[in-house]
């Protein structure tokens, strides 16, 4: 790609939208703004080219006007001597070199557009590069902001669960301390004569019920038929 048709691309480029459209706007800004500087970069050194070859186009004006001033003076004394063929021949010469000059003159015409051209694109470049750059702190600030936030959150999460497993642990806690201490209340504790007669009724009735189950399998053998 020549470098007029990377710049125009550049300078008619939406950065907004073509940020929105990519996966990462952050690696796509810095790839724009390096292409940006290439290009500038380039731009510039034509420019100087421009710039060098207008110092040599002006050097050789200021030549071909010392011969034009050379064969002017030829020409005067040429009739001042009554050297009409002379004369004649020295305004050729002088001819020769204004048509010289005026071709240089026009062509430094032209590399002084193509210079004042090269300037206009360069600042528009610069502008350019510069609102690159306002985007790419911008993204940056986000990034930075974003990654902050994230830790933000993963440090207000790590501390509700720390928090809630030390309220769960100091109530696990204060549990089983509630437990050793009731534990201890009843710790070699001898029977009372109401808790002795009411164990006893339990015995009885435990007996009774055994009592009863042998009795209903005695039954059920009794009438069973024999095999």
């Amino acid at each position: 790609m020549g470098i007029f048709t990377r710049f125009r691309d550049i300078i008619s480029s939406n950065i907004s939208a073509m940020l929105d459209k990519a996966e990462d706007p952050e690696k796509l800004i810095k790839l724009m703004i390096r292409e940006m500087e290439d290009t500038l970069v380039e731009i510039k050194a034509s420019c100087a080219g421009v710039m060098a070859a207008m110092k040599k186009i002006q050097r050789q004006i200021d030549e071909v006007q010392s011969r034009i001033r050379y064969w002017e003076e030829r020409t005067a004394l040429a009739v001042r001597k009554g050297r009409d063929d002379l004369a004649r021949e020295a305004l050729l010469e002088k001819r020769r070199y204004a048509e010289k000059a005026g071709a240089l003159e026009k062509e430094l015409t032209e590399h002084n557009f193509l210079v004042e051209q090269y300037q206009e694109d360069i600042s528009q470049l610069e502008d350019k590069m510069e609102s690159a750059r306002e985007k790419q702190r911008l993204l940056q600030q986000r990034h930075i902001h974003a990654r902050r936030k994230m830790r933000a959150q993963e440090d207000i999460r790590r501390m509700e669960t720390s928090d809630a497993l030390f309220r769960f642990e100091e109530f696990e806690n204060r549990i089983e301390r509630m437990e050793a201490e009731a534990d201890l209340i009843n710790f070699g504790r001898k029977p009372t004569l109401e808790g002795e007669l009411d164990s006893l009724l339990v015995d009885d009735d435990i007996e009774k019920e055994l009592q009863r189950i042998k009795s209903s399998f005695s039954k059920k053998d009794e009438t069973s038929p024999l095999v």
